[in-house]
């Protein structure tokens, strides 16, 4: 399923229309993404956790030249399932 179809989905279920949907569905992640930005943490409860967290720096290897490169570490977002989506997902 792709945004469209989410968003489709939802319109279609909850009687809303489609624009309103998109605004909503946009200003959602907007959100996520913003706080995730500032290193907050995101629970829904039964559906799961957005959070950072950080990628330890390591020594990589340049597949093409062989050469020894450092990677250095990063901030990555990362999501947890709650347990209600645990259990439908089963």
């Amino acid at each position: 399923m792709n945004k469209t179809d989410l968003i489709n989905n939802i319109a279609e279920k909850s009687g809303l229309t489609k624009k309103d949907v998109e605004s909503v569905l946009n200003s959602f992640l907007g959100e996520i993404s913003d706080a995730l930005s500032r290193d907050d943490k995101v629970q829904l409860i039964g559906f799961g956790t957005f959070e950072t967290r950080t990628r330890s720096g390591r020594t990589g290897r340049n597949p093409q030249t062989g050469e020894e490169i450092s990677i250095p570490e990063s901030k990555v977002p990362a999501f947890k399932a709650g347990n209600k989506l645990k259990e439908a997902v089963k």
